[in-house]
Protein backbone atom coordinates (compact mmCIF):
# COMPACT_ATOMS: atom_id res chain seq x y z
CA UNK A 1 0.00 0.00 0.00
CA UNK A 2 3.15 2.23 1.03
CA UNK A 3 4.11 1.60 -3.09
CA UNK A 4 0.55 2.16 -4.95
CA UNK A 5 -0.38 5.57 -3.33
CA UNK A 6 2.58 7.02 -4.59
CA UNK A 7 2.18 5.11 -7.80
CA UNK A 8 -1.51 6.28 -7.74
CA UNK A 9 -0.43 10.32 -7.23
CA UNK A 10 2.70 10.37 -9.54
CA UNK A 11 -0.43 8.40 -12.04
CA UNK A 12 -2.86 11.28 -11.52
CA UNK A 13 -0.17 14.08 -11.64
CA UNK A 14 1.28 13.53 -14.61
CA UNK A 15 -1.75 13.27 -16.41
CA UNK A 16 -3.34 16.40 -15.18
CA UNK A 17 -0.05 18.20 -15.99
CA UNK A 18 0.34 16.93 -19.54
CA UNK A 19 -3.55 17.62 -19.99
CA UNK A 20 -3.33 20.65 -18.78
CA UNK A 21 -0.33 21.54 -20.77
CA UNK A 22 -1.78 21.02 -24.07
CA UNK A 23 -5.70 22.27 -23.41
CA UNK A 24 -5.12 25.86 -22.28
CA UNK A 25 -8.79 26.13 -20.85
CA UNK A 26 -10.51 24.27 -18.84
CA UNK A 27 -10.53 22.63 -15.51
CA UNK A 28 -7.28 20.96 -16.29
CA UNK A 29 -5.37 24.00 -17.07
CA UNK A 30 -6.05 25.59 -13.88
CA UNK A 31 -4.86 22.34 -11.79
CA UNK A 32 -1.79 22.78 -14.13
CA UNK A 33 -1.00 26.32 -13.03
CA UNK A 34 -2.27 24.98 -9.27
CA UNK A 35 0.21 22.21 -9.27
CA UNK A 36 2.49 24.62 -10.76
CA UNK A 37 2.69 26.57 -7.28
CA UNK A 38 3.04 23.64 -5.57
CA UNK A 39 6.06 22.54 -7.35
CA UNK A 40 7.88 25.81 -6.32
CA UNK A 41 6.90 25.25 -2.68
CA UNK A 42 8.44 21.78 -2.77
CA UNK A 43 11.89 22.88 -4.62
CA UNK A 44 11.81 25.11 -1.60
CA UNK A 45 12.03 22.16 0.88
CA UNK A 46 14.39 19.81 -1.49
CA UNK A 47 16.83 23.79 -1.05
CA UNK A 48 15.87 22.69 2.63
CA UNK A 49 17.00 18.65 2.24
CA UNK A 50 20.02 19.52 0.16
CA UNK A 51 20.87 22.25 2.66
CA UNK A 52 20.81 19.62 5.34
CA UNK A 53 22.65 16.96 3.60
CA UNK A 54 25.34 19.39 3.26
CA UNK A 55 26.03 20.13 6.74
CA UNK A 56 25.47 16.44 7.50
CA UNK A 57 28.24 15.27 5.15
CA UNK A 58 31.08 18.05 5.65
CA UNK A 59 30.29 17.93 10.02
CA UNK A 60 31.23 14.21 9.45
CA UNK A 61 34.14 14.92 7.28
CA UNK A 62 35.34 17.78 10.12
CA UNK A 63 34.71 15.70 13.13
CA UNK A 64 36.15 12.24 10.97
CA UNK A 65 39.36 14.22 10.11
CA UNK A 66 38.68 12.60 6.53
CA UNK A 67 40.99 13.56 3.93
CA UNK A 68 41.19 16.92 3.07
CA UNK A 69 38.80 18.24 6.22
CA UNK A 70 39.60 21.76 6.31
CA UNK A 71 38.10 22.05 2.39
CA UNK A 72 35.03 20.99 4.54
CA UNK A 73 35.70 23.75 6.97
CA UNK A 74 35.61 26.29 4.13
CA UNK A 75 32.74 24.91 2.73
CA UNK A 76 30.72 25.09 5.90
CA UNK A 77 32.17 28.49 7.00
CA UNK A 78 30.91 30.18 3.54
CA UNK A 79 27.19 28.46 3.29
CA UNK A 80 26.63 29.36 6.58
CA UNK A 81 28.04 32.95 6.28
CA UNK A 82 25.97 33.26 3.07
CA UNK A 83 22.51 31.99 4.27
CA UNK A 84 23.05 34.52 7.36
CA UNK A 85 23.30 36.96 5.46
CA UNK A 86 20.82 36.13 2.83
CA UNK A 87 18.15 35.24 5.26
CA UNK A 88 18.61 38.56 7.52
CA UNK A 89 19.69 40.61 4.25
CA UNK A 90 22.47 42.23 6.67
CA UNK A 91 23.89 45.44 5.39
CA UNK A 92 20.59 45.87 3.01
CA UNK A 93 19.78 49.36 2.49
CA UNK A 94 16.16 49.02 2.58
CA UNK A 95 15.90 46.42 5.25
CA UNK A 96 14.18 42.58 5.18
CA UNK A 97 11.51 44.80 2.81
CA UNK A 98 14.30 45.35 0.35
CA UNK A 99 15.92 43.65 -2.64
CA UNK A 100 18.24 40.55 -1.83
CA UNK A 101 20.72 41.59 -4.00
CA UNK A 102 20.10 45.08 -3.36
CA UNK A 103 23.32 47.42 -4.04
CA UNK A 104 25.18 48.28 -0.73
CA UNK A 105 24.69 44.90 0.83
CA UNK A 106 26.80 42.16 2.13
CA UNK A 107 24.98 39.89 0.14
CA UNK A 108 25.67 41.50 -3.15
CA UNK A 109 29.29 42.28 -1.78
CA UNK A 110 30.06 38.53 -1.78
CA UNK A 111 27.83 37.90 -5.08
CA UNK A 112 30.35 40.68 -6.87
CA UNK A 113 33.36 40.00 -4.68
CA UNK A 114 33.52 36.45 -4.27
CA UNK A 115 31.34 34.26 -6.17
CA UNK A 116 32.13 35.98 -9.43
CA UNK A 117 35.56 36.24 -9.61
CA UNK A 118 35.58 32.35 -8.12
CA UNK A 119 33.41 31.38 -10.99
CA UNK A 120 35.65 33.15 -13.21
CA UNK A 121 38.47 31.41 -12.01
CA UNK A 122 36.66 27.68 -12.53
CA UNK A 123 35.81 28.66 -16.05
CA UNK A 124 39.64 29.58 -16.71
CA UNK A 125 40.98 26.22 -15.13
CA UNK A 126 38.41 24.49 -17.72
CA UNK A 127 40.08 25.82 -20.41
CA UNK A 128 43.24 23.85 -20.03
CA UNK A 129 40.83 20.80 -19.37
CA UNK A 130 39.10 21.24 -22.38
CA UNK A 131 43.08 21.46 -24.16
CA UNK A 132 43.85 18.07 -22.30
CA UNK A 133 40.62 16.55 -23.36
CA UNK A 134 41.24 17.61 -26.91
CA UNK A 135 44.09 16.37 -27.18
CA UNK A 136 43.31 13.11 -26.46
CA UNK A 137 40.01 12.84 -28.09
CA UNK A 138 41.22 14.77 -31.65
CA UNK A 139 44.15 11.65 -32.59
CA UNK A 140 43.28 10.84 -35.97
CA UNK A 141 43.14 6.86 -35.39
CA UNK A 142 39.72 6.61 -36.89
CA UNK A 143 37.92 8.36 -39.44
CA UNK A 144 35.13 9.82 -37.13
CA UNK A 145 38.23 11.27 -35.34
CA UNK A 146 39.85 12.53 -38.68
CA UNK A 147 36.74 14.24 -39.28
CA UNK A 148 36.61 15.73 -35.86
CA UNK A 149 40.01 16.87 -36.19
CA UNK A 150 39.61 18.74 -39.03
CA UNK A 151 36.42 20.50 -38.02
CA UNK A 152 38.08 21.49 -35.11
CA UNK A 153 40.82 22.44 -36.68
CA UNK A 154 38.99 24.98 -39.30
CA UNK A 155 36.96 26.35 -36.59
CA UNK A 156 39.85 27.16 -34.65
CA UNK A 157 41.83 28.84 -37.33
CA UNK A 158 38.67 30.17 -38.83
CA UNK A 159 37.93 32.07 -35.66
CA UNK A 160 41.39 33.88 -35.48
CA UNK A 161 42.75 36.40 -37.95
CA UNK A 162 45.67 33.70 -38.67
CA UNK A 163 42.87 31.76 -40.31
CA UNK A 164 41.44 34.62 -42.88
CA UNK A 165 45.30 35.57 -43.01
CA UNK A 166 46.24 31.75 -44.52
CA UNK A 167 43.58 31.89 -46.83
CA UNK A 168 43.46 35.75 -48.03
CA UNK A 169 44.90 34.76 -51.44
CA UNK A 170 42.19 32.80 -52.57
CA UNK A 171 40.47 34.51 -55.32
CA UNK A 172 36.84 35.83 -54.88
CA UNK A 173 35.02 33.11 -56.82
CA UNK A 174 36.71 30.55 -54.36
CA UNK A 175 35.86 32.78 -51.44
CA UNK A 176 33.62 30.20 -49.71
CA UNK A 177 36.63 28.34 -48.97
CA UNK A 178 38.40 30.89 -46.75
CA UNK A 179 38.49 29.44 -43.12
CA UNK A 180 36.69 32.14 -41.97
CA UNK A 181 33.82 31.65 -44.27
CA UNK A 182 34.31 27.44 -43.72
CA UNK A 183 34.19 28.00 -40.14
CA UNK A 184 30.78 30.10 -40.18
CA UNK A 185 29.16 27.28 -42.50
CA UNK A 186 30.01 24.31 -39.86
CA UNK A 187 28.61 26.40 -37.09
CA UNK A 188 25.41 27.30 -38.66
CA UNK A 189 24.60 23.95 -40.77
CA UNK A 190 26.50 20.77 -39.80
CA UNK A 191 26.76 22.11 -35.76
CA UNK A 192 23.05 23.38 -35.89
CA UNK A 193 21.91 20.03 -37.53
CA UNK A 194 23.76 17.72 -34.62
CA UNK A 195 22.45 20.19 -31.70
CA UNK A 196 19.11 19.85 -32.88
CA UNK A 197 19.74 16.17 -33.28
CA UNK A 198 20.82 15.96 -29.97
CA UNK A 199 17.60 17.81 -28.51
CA UNK A 200 15.26 15.50 -29.59
CA UNK A 201 16.68 12.75 -28.82
CA UNK A 202 16.49 14.27 -25.77
CA UNK A 203 13.51 15.10 -25.83
CA UNK A 204 12.01 11.47 -27.23
CA UNK A 205 13.90 10.29 -24.07
CA UNK A 206 12.40 12.48 -21.97
CA UNK A 207 9.24 11.30 -23.15
CA UNK A 208 9.80 7.75 -22.79
CA UNK A 209 10.89 7.95 -19.40
CA UNK A 210 8.09 10.52 -17.92
CA UNK A 211 5.35 7.66 -19.63
CA UNK A 212 7.62 4.80 -17.68
CA UNK A 213 6.93 6.70 -14.28
CA UNK A 214 3.23 7.95 -14.96
CA UNK A 215 2.41 4.01 -16.09
CA UNK A 216 4.31 2.86 -13.24
CA UNK A 217 6.97 0.98 -15.34
CA UNK A 218 9.63 2.93 -13.81
CA UNK A 219 9.47 2.91 -9.83
CA UNK A 220 13.19 3.24 -9.18
CA UNK A 221 11.85 6.80 -7.27
CA UNK A 222 10.29 4.88 -4.84
CA UNK A 223 13.77 3.35 -3.32
CA UNK A 224 14.29 -0.26 -2.93
CA UNK A 225 11.08 -2.53 -2.02
CA UNK A 226 11.83 -3.46 1.97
Amino acid sequence: MRRKIPLIITFIIGVVLVTGYFVTRGPFNTLYESFSDYFAIITVFAFILGGGSLLKIHLKRVSNRSTDWPYSVVTLAGFLVTLVIGLFKVGNPDGLGGEVLAAGSWLRFLFDGVYNPLSATMFSLLAFFVASASYRAFRARTKEATILLSAAMVILLGRTPVGAWLTAWMPESLGFLELPNLANWIMAWPNTAGQRAIMIGIALGVIATSLRIILGIERNYLGRRE
